[in-house]
């Protein structure tokens, strides 16, 4: 099982673009290329997956346990000629004081090789303390090799490459000098989704191509391959098969303005009977025939005047819910689902569905994990009735919040620690409808996507949805 894992000396160093170009030069060689990020991330898996043409899948030392990122690895490495590892932040960046939630414990935990990318502007014979330090730090860890980033030009790279040479044992796999053609939008929450962005696919190939000529691929493969056997648990579950004959219609917004869905997420929902029907909030004048909805998170703040302009759909879906259709909206869904949304002195209509006002403001307003616990007053608990409300882990990151919000608003979750709606709650619960600013994944201590379908499935089969219009 042929791996890397791309890690960087701090943040902000361009191992995001380097890793979109890495999986696509890979697969222009025609291999299978499968790539995953760590931590919790929409956005960079979205480019990395249209770049490997296979979907990206996150591993989270505060999501997952061991045991179920060693199985998600595996079972989603099976078929691949090199699985790629986008770390997050530093290589020894994490939560924890001992870094055993770093990327350099995710590479240890797989035994994977990492390569560092460094950004080096402005520096020539200071790489040498940075490279040594990281060396040191952890004897565990593998430091393959380098790649430079954000070059000046052939006599920065060169000056570069006699210093590595001669005070290290770090082989340098690649020079990127810098280059408009590697530039990615970025906005507010990170690099604009893929989704969106005009002729991606097209951006992509190009970035592979630089990356293809700045980098040694085939030092590069040579890593990969001179790795110890993976030891991969048995029992690999991981990947889900769909039901054979989904019984349950779910509406799901699918567009540049909600994209933000974990592929496993989407999976599990179908594995428990559902069936996925794609939503164009821009476009579609009318709901489809559907059992329940799913609007998860993305950017309506940057569409919200065509959202409010597409006013059909809007009083349809508030209607909908209103009569009582099981809804679920993360983060942008919820948004969406408010009575308005305010963004740089604009004021657009919204859904109405929730009697709240969305404000957007110039910080994130709530970013990271989050800690859940339950009041007992959600529509699809994770525990059974009568049990003590348990835990739930997440992760947020908006720079929204919600006003005006009634003072008997009921809510699904005490938050411990992160900010949801007001510091102390998230997930509004109104009539058959759940939305939080919490995006939830599918895992072994949260199978939400179950749970959400058989209430669904409820609702449809006892007339609850009747039951709660009047």
């Amino acid at each position: 099982m042929n791996r890397l894992l791309i890690s960087a000396a701090h943040k902000s160093s361009g191992k995001t673009t380097l890793s979109i170009g890495l999986c696509a030069a890979l697969r222009q060689r025609g291999l299978a290329v499968q790539p995953f990020k760590k931590g919790p991330d929409f956005i960079d898996p979205m480019w990395l997956s249209l770049a490997a043409g296979r979907d990206c899948h996150n591993l989270d030392f505060f999501l997952m346990g061991r045991e179920e990122i060693l199985r998600t690895f595996s079972a989603r490495s099976q078929g691949a000629d090199i699985s790629v590892i986008e770390g997050n932040k530093g290589l020894y960046d994490g939560l924890s004081l001992d870094g055993s939630n770093s990327n350099a414990a995710l590479a240890t935990l797989l035994q994977t090789p990492v390569v560092l990318v460094i950004d080096a502007r402005g520096m020539t014979r200071g790489i040498a303390p940075l490279i040594l330090g990281y060396q040191a730090f952890d004897k565990d860890i593998r430091i393959a090799g380098v790649i430079l980033n954000q070059l000046g030009g052939s006599r920065h790279e060169a000056k570069l490459r006699a210093v590595i040479e001669h005070y290290t044992d770090i082989p340098v796999l690649g020079a990127v000098h810098r280059d408009d053609r590697l530039t990615i939008v970025e906005r507010h929450l990170g690099l604009m989704p893929s989704n969106e962005a005009t002729e991606a696919k097209a951006r992509i190939d190009g970035i592979g191509s630089l990356i293809a000529d700045s980098v040694d691929l085939d030092r590069l493969l040579a890593i990969a391959s001179k790795v110890s056997p993976f030891n991969a648990p048995a029992n690999l579950p991981e990947t889900i098969s769909a039901t054979a004959i989904p019984d349950v219609r779910i509406g799901i917004a699918r567009d540049a303005a909600f994209a933000f869905y974990y592929p496993g997420d989407l999976e599990a929902l179908r594995a428990a009977g559902a069936e996925l029907i794609p939503i164009n909030t821009l476009r579609d004048k009318k709901l489809p025939e559907v059992d329940a909805l799913l609007i998860g998170g993305g950017f309506p703040e940057v569409f919200m005047t065509q959202l409010e302009a597409n006013t059909s759909l809007r009083h349809q879906i508030r209607l909908a819910i209103e009569t009582g259709l099981p809804a679920y909206a993360e983060c942008g869904g919820l948004m969406y689902l408010a009575r308005s949304l305010s963004w740089n002195g604009k004021r657009c209509e919204m859904a109405g569905v929730i009697p709240g006002d969305v404000v957007m403001h110039d910080r994130p307003m709530g970013r990271g994990y989050v800690i859940l616990r339950e009041t007992g007053q959600g529509l699809w608990p994770a525990t059974a009735t009568g049990q003590v409300p348990g835990e739930i882990r997440a992760h947020e990151f908006h720079y929204s919040t919600l006003e005006n919000l009634a003072p008997d608003t009921v809510y699904a979750y005490e938050v411990l620690r992160g900010t949801g709606i007001d510091g102390k709650y998230d997930g509004i619960v109104h009539k058959n409808l759940f939305a939080c600013y919490a995006h939830l994944r599918d895992l072994e201590n949260n199978h939400w996507a179950a749970r959400f379908v058989d209430f669904v499935r409820h609702v449809r089969q006892t007339g609850a949805r009747q039951q709660r219009a009047h």
